[in-house]
């Protein structure tokens, strides 16, 4: 593991990683935010999950989170959204391929060889930051659009793993929207029972722990009646008597603007579970 970026801030580290990952068979990024409390305790973990596009750079330069992640003594781990390299499998859209791994694991070639993170975020990386930081094993995790999709599904998927959930503008029903089609389609195939592991409205029916969720949602997002349904989330957590926190916040968009006006909240949410 090696360190490429490290600056000073809100008293803390910002730092960026770069590691072999035997999961992904590639090389990968993950950004680590050490708050001041680390020189002197171990602390809670919250891991960040970015969307379609992105790098683990968008979060730690737009969403402001160090400012409260320093105030609650939280570390953040931003990790890449998906493999990258000249031998790892691409697409000419920006909606498939590297920089949209929908944090699944992928069972279609070219995809397998390389797309899988689910397994990574879950294991792999949980696994890396915990032997290497001040990390007291208190987990939370939470993401934005693509994101947001994996924070809900991989805390769906793994009870008893982390102690808070939540996610801004979530594709909350990829097995029922464009988005999530055109990925699950080339990632999984054509078998529906497939896609419905890495589904939050589907993994709901079924869903062993009652870990409340936390959602933010732009009333004036543009993908917000095409691509996310936050509705088809409400429903579902109302018919499997799962807690949901849903704000619609109106005049907000789908940009880190709504991220970084509402992250405090969500740092501060955490930070009750992860240390309760």
């Amino acid at each position: 593991m090696e360190r490429i970026e490290h600056r000073a801030c809100f008293g803390g580290w910002q730092d960026v990683y770069r590691h072999d990952s035997a999961v992904l068979g590639c090389a990968m990024n993950f950004a680590v935010y050490l708050p001041p409390q680390a020189e002197k305790e171990r602390l809670p973990v919250l891991y960040w999950l970015s969307g379609l596009t992105c790098t683990e750079q968008n979060f730690i330069v737009k969403a402001g989170a160090q400012r409260y992640a320093a105030e609650h003594g939280v570390i953040v781990v931003v990790p890449d959204t998906s493999p990258r390299g000249e031998d790892v499998a691409d697409d000419p859209g920006w909606d498939l391929g590297q920089g949209a791994g929908f944090y699944l694991d992928a069972t279609v070639q070219p995809w397998a060889a390389h797309y899988r993170m689910h397994h990574y975020v879950a294991a792999e990386l949980p696994a890396l930051v915990e032997a290497a930081f001040p990390a007291n094993g208190m987990r939370g995790i939470s993401g934005h659009s693509m994101g947001g999709h994996g924070a809900l599904t991989i805390a769906l998927r793994h009870p008893g793993r982390y102690r808070s959930v939540s996610a801004f503008a979530p594709i909350a029903a990829p097995a029922q929207v464009p988005w999530g089609q055109k990925a699950f389609a080339a990632y999984l195939g054509p078998d529906r029972a497939a896609w419905a592991r890495y589904d939050a409205t589907e993994l709901l029916r079924s869903a062993t722990e009652r870990l409340p969720l936390l959602v933010d949602q732009g009333g004036a997002d543009e993908f917000l009646a095409t691509q996310l349904k936050p509705e088809l989330l409400r429903e579902a957590c109302a018919q499997a008597d799962h807690p949901l926190t849903l704000r619609m916040h109106p005049g907000y968009d789908h940009s880190y603007y709504f991220v970084a006006s509402f992250i405090g909240e969500h740092l501060a949410w955490h930070a009750r579970a992860m240390k309760g």
